[in-house]
C-alpha cells in the first residue's frame, strides 16, 4: 500500500474518531471543551494511531472494526502529554503544532485541566472499546504502563527535567527516550495488536519493533530540534540547545546519532520478518519515521 494512502487513511480515521469521541465546544462546561479540542485539532501526524491501526491489521490482515477508538484515546494521551511539557514548569514553550500552546491560548489552570481532562476521558474510552473485556484490560493495562513512573512516559519526563545541565551519559539518555517517548509508541503498537486478537508471539514482535522504533523516532526529533526550523516544526526550534537538555546530538553528534537511529530501524523491522507481507506498511512507517522532517 502507498504510505502516503496509509498516512492520509490513518489521519482521516483518527480525526473522525475523535471529533464523533470529543465532547463539542458547546458541551458545558464550554472552556475546557475549547481547550481540549485547541489541542487536538492543532494538527499533528496521528503517527501513534496509525501504529496502533496498522499493528491491528497486521495481526487481523485486515483493519478490525472500532480500532480507530483506541486509536483516538492514545492520541488523546499523546496530547494531554504535549499540552503539559508546554507548560511553564516543565519545557515552557509557547508554540506547538504551528499554533500557540493550550496556556498560551487559555491560561494555565485550564491548560493543566484540559491535559488531565484529556488522559481521563481516554481511559473511558478505552473501557468502551469493542473488543472482548479481556482484551479491554489488558489495553488499558499497557497504555497505563507506557504512559506511567516506571519505564514509561511520565517517568521519562521527570528523568528529562532532572538530567538539564548534566554530564552527558549514555545510559540515562537511552532510559529517558525509551521511557519519555518510545514508551507510548510501543504501548500504541501492542495495544493494536491485543484488540486485534494477537497471540503472545505477535505481542512479543510487536513490542520489539516499538521499542526499537519509539527510540530511533526521539533521536531523530533530537537531530531536528537542531537542524530544522521553528516553521518546519511547528514548535520552537533549539528547545533542547537552549536548555542543555541531554540529548543524542549533544553526546554523538548529529551523523553519529542518525546512523544509531537508522541502525534501530533496521532492528526493529527484522522483528517482524515473520509476519510476512503483512508487516510492510509497518516497515515502511519506521522508514518514515527517521526520515520525516518535522
Amino acid at each position: 500500500m502507498d504510505l502516503q494512502l496509509v498516512l492520509d487513511e490513518g489521519r482521516r480515521r483518527a480525526d473522525e474518531a475523535l471529533e464523533r469521541l470529543l465532547p463539542p465546544e458547546t458541551q458545558y462546561p464550554p472552556s475546557i471543551h475549547r481547550a481540549m479540542r485547541h489541542s487536538v485539532f492543532a494538527g499533528g501526524k496521528r503517527l501513534r494511531p496509525i501504529l496502533c491501526m496498522e499493528a491491528a491489521r497486521a495481526v487481523a490482515h485486515s483493519l478490525p472494526s472500532g480500532v480507530e477508538d483506541l486509536g483516538a484515546a492514545l492520541e488523546m494521551l499523546h496530547t494531554y502529554s504535549l499540552i503539559h511539557d508546554d507548560l511553564p514548569a516543565l519545557d515552557n514553550d509557547d508554540l506547538r503544532r504551528g499554533r500557540p500552546t493550550c496556556h498560551k491560548a487559555f491560561g494555565e489552570a485550564t491548560a493543566i485541566l484540559a491535559g488531565d481532562a484529556l488522559q481521563t476521558y481516554a481511559y473511558e474510552v478505552m473501557a468502551r472499546l469493542g473488543c472482548p473485556a479481556d482484551a479491554r484490560v489488558r489495553i488499558i493495562e499497557e497504555v497505563a504502563h507506557g504512559t506511567g513512573t516506571i519505564e514509561g512516559m511520565i517517568g521519562g519526563q521527570v528523568m528529562d527535567l532532572e538530567a538539564e545541565h548534566a554530564k552527558p551519559d549514555p545510559a540515562t539518555l537511552e532510559y529517558i527516550h525509551q521511557s519519555k517517548t518510545a514508551a507510548l509508541i510501543t504501548a500504541a503498537l501492542v495495544s493494536g495488536g491485543i484488540y486485534a486478537g494477537g497471540n503472545t508471539a505477535d505481542i512479543s514482535k510487536l513490542r520489539a519493533f516499538g521499542r526499537a522504533v519509539g527510540l530511533a523516532f526521539q533521536i531523530v526529533d533530537d537531530v531536528l530540534d537542531v537542524t530544522q526550523s521553528s516553521e518546519q516544526l511547528g514548535k520552537t526550534a533549539g528547545k533542547d540547545s537552549a536548555t542543555e537538555k541531554l540529548t543524542y546530538p549533544a553526546l554523538f553528534g548529529i551523523e553519529e546519532s542518525l546512523q544509531k537511529a537508522d541502525a534501530l530501524v533496521a532492528a526493529g523491522c527484522s522483528h517482524l520478518d515473520n509476519f510476512g507481507e503483512r508487516a510492510s506498511t509497518l516497515k515502511q512507517l519506521a522508514a518514515f519515521l527517521v526520515q520525516r522532517k518535522s
